[in-house]
């Protein structure tokens, strides 16, 4: 891992066509622009994380009894 320090107004470039400028730091927040191609995903590592979380228990196999029997305690506490 690397790690940098930078000042507002100050960027790093990543590969050739990265850009990554801090725009402000207040409260313990920093405030990024990102320039980068249209094809590169950028995403916030927490937002990754529900995702794949999401993912996770789609793929979890639920037999019809087991459903039905959620269902069921589901209408009983209505």
């Amino acid at each position: 891992m690397l790690i940098l320090q930078r000042k507002e107004g100050e960027s790093l470039l990543i590969g050739d066509e990265i850009e990554v400028t801090v725009l402000a730091v207040e409260a313990g927040r920093a405030r990024l622009a990102i320039q980068a191609p249209r094809s590169v995903t950028i995403l916030r590592s927490e937002l990754k994380v529900a995702a794949q979380a999401n993912r996770e228990a789609a793929d979890e196999k639920v037999s019809p009894l087991e459903l039905l029997d959620v269902l069921r305690e589901r209408e009983k506490k209505e």
